[in-house]
């Protein structure tokens, strides 16, 4: 039986005139009623929001803890088998003898960026610190928390979550976009990743439900990152002498969260309006530099050994841990208190927090790494979006979380910045380093360090609303999307504010946990259709038939 060839061909049905016009109105409207739902039901009901959205984490959690560890594991088994399978590493992302848009360095900046670099602001510290003070080992009485016999355990743990695990999601997600947009010319939305499976059905209303999953998805990963970075900045604007933003516990306030918004929100529509070739090209370079300053300092006048035995001691034991660590599920007794309830509910609080976390996300970072990729190959692709920049994230969690631990531990913090809040425990360490010397250093690194986390959540916001509109505008960039762009801009930054006066980053990581979920099983077919196409196209070459769209 002769082999066809692949499906070149996938329309979606938009509108010709009027506001919407480009846009497929199903998609855009739907999932603008949802987040407008979601955002006015937090906002008018803040308590009844919190209850609702409690219960469900807790029912999700009770029922797919293993299902999130499982398939966390499965997509770096994916990743990495096809980087190594000759017939896939070596396909173009694009067509036969394509090159890269961007240079080497400037699409570094732009995943590390647009991926986590908002949260490494705020965990390179506060996560090594965590898993210090408690992890698995230290409930099982394994090890000590808080002593010098904790910190392997402390690095092996934040290795993880911010390791392969991470980057598989996005990279899953980048790979199938990718692979069908660019060889196959289908339109750059989720929907293109399933079309080995489903095929022309995807035209209709199975691709549309998959799209708008994809946008729900999108816009809470991004909103969790922007809630964490939303108290972040509050702390450091706080720390550089700009008053009236925080409450009498030191928590950001309603105005403080208001007016980071406002500024945050106001230059990220501002950079996506310019598009992916300048503003965000741009502000990527400039928070690459910058991060390397800042990570210079710490390794220089920092904790330099301790985090330098921290990078090679953890990342060794990360990988021969990785195979138990990335398969093990903790099951819980129901006896409130007992170790194995202890220890699944730490994993609720961490490492399942964290996959949904990524998978939330992989729709906006996976969308945005393909729309970067075009000329790579799988097997570059792989190394570049998921081996180096987990690489870099373990250079900062070594350094940054290890000058903090070995403050406290040998040189004098006495919990200065063991006991501040998350968000501030970077300007906390940071004073405590140069105020001694000089009060202006400490203010300046304070400032550096504003300015930091401003351009990644910048970068982070504007890559998401660029992302949004192309899925909603059936995988189309154009110009015609500008006026969306206002839009989705807004409506991030009331989803932001509205979960976080509900109920704080918790109210947040509660909605991308649930709007996680649905996505998960997306991705799962991602992978199998992108195998499949693979695996089909070996055969097509073999038999001389075309793999990709005719050049233009």
């Amino acid at each position: 039986m002769a082999i066809k060839e692949p499906l070149t061909d996938l329309p979606i049905k938009t509108a010709d005139s009027g506001f919407y016009r480009g846009f497929s109105v199903d998609v855009t409207v739907v999932s603008k009623i949802i987040i407008g739902v979601l955002v006015v039901w937090c906002i008018v009901w803040p308590e009844w929001a919190g209850e609702v959205l409690g219960a469900w984490n807790s029912a999700i959690l009770a029922s797919f803890a293993a299902w999130y560890i499982w398939v966390v594991a499965f997509f770096v088994i994916v990743c990495l088998g096809l980087s190594i399978w000759p017939t896939a590493g070596r396909l173009n992302l694009g067509l036969d003898g394509e090159k890269p848009e961007f240079s080497n360095f400037s699409w570094f900046s732009m995943m590390f960026g647009a991926g986590i670099g908002v949260g490494m602001l705020t965990w390179a510290v506060a996560e090594p610190v965590a898993h210090f003070g408690s992890n698995p080992e230290t409930i099982m009485g394994i090890t000590n928390g808080g002593t010098a016999d904790n910190v392997r355990m402390a690095y092996k743990w934040s290795f993880l979550h911010w390791g392969l695990g991470a980057w598989a999601c996005y990279a899953v997600c980048g790979l199938s976009l990718a692979f069908f947009s660019y060889r196959r010319g289908l339109p750059l939305t989720i929907r293109s990743g399933l079309t080995p499976l489903f095929g022309a059905k995807l035209s209709g209303l199975l691709g549309t439900i998959v799209d708008i999953v994809a946008v729900v998805a999108t816009i809470l990963g991004v909103a969790q990152t922007l809630g964490f970075g939303v108290d972040q900045f509050v702390a450091g604007l706080t720390r550089i002498g700009i008053g009236g933003l925080t409450n009498a516990e030191g928590a950001a306030s309603t105005f403080g969260i208001i007016v980071a918004l406002l500024v945050i929100m106001g230059a990220s529509t501002l950079s996506a309006l310019s598009g992916v070739g300048k503003g965000i090209k741009w502000l990527s370079n400039i928070n690459m530099v910058l991060s390397i300053v800042l990570l210079g300092f710490f390794i220089i006048f920092g904790a330099t050994f301790f985090g330098l035995s921290a990078m090679f001691v953890g990342l060794w034991d990360y990988l021969i841990a990785l195979p138990q660590l990335s398969f093990n599920v903790f099951r819980s007794d129901g006896v409130d208190g007992s170790e194995a309830f202890k220890l699944a509910q730490w994993q609720g609080w961490w490492p399942v927090f964290y996959w949904a976390w990524w998978i939330a996300f992989a729709p906006f970072v996976g969308l945005f790494l393909a729309r970067i990729s075009r000329g790579r190959t799988i097997r570059e692709f792989v190394l570049g979006a998921m081996i180096v920049p987990s690489l870099m994230c373990f250079v900062w969690f070594s350094w940054a979380g290890g000058t903090a631990i070995d403050l406290e531990l040998n040189g004098g913090a006495n919990g200065v910045i063991f006991d501040a809040a998350n968000g501030d425990k970077i300007f906390a360490m940071t004073e405590f380093m140069l105020a001694p010397i000089a009060q202006t250093l400490a203010w300046g690194m304070a400032l550096l360090i504003v300015v930091l986390l401003m351009t990644f959540l910048v970068t982070s916001a504007d890559s998401a609303v660029l992302i949004v509109n192309t899925i909603n505008a059936a995988g189309d960039e154009g110009p015609k999307a500008r006026p969306h762009i206002l839009f989705w801009g807004a409506a991030l930054g009331l989803v932001v504010a509205g979960l976080l006066i509900s109920g704080g980053t918790g109210a947040i990581q509660t909605a991308m946990v649930i709007g996680a979920l649905p996505f998960s099983f997306v991705m799962v077919l991602m992978c199998l259709s992108l195998i499949k196409a693979i695996y089909n196209d070996g055969r097509r070459e073999a038999a001389g038939v075309a793999t990709t769209v005719p050049a233009e």
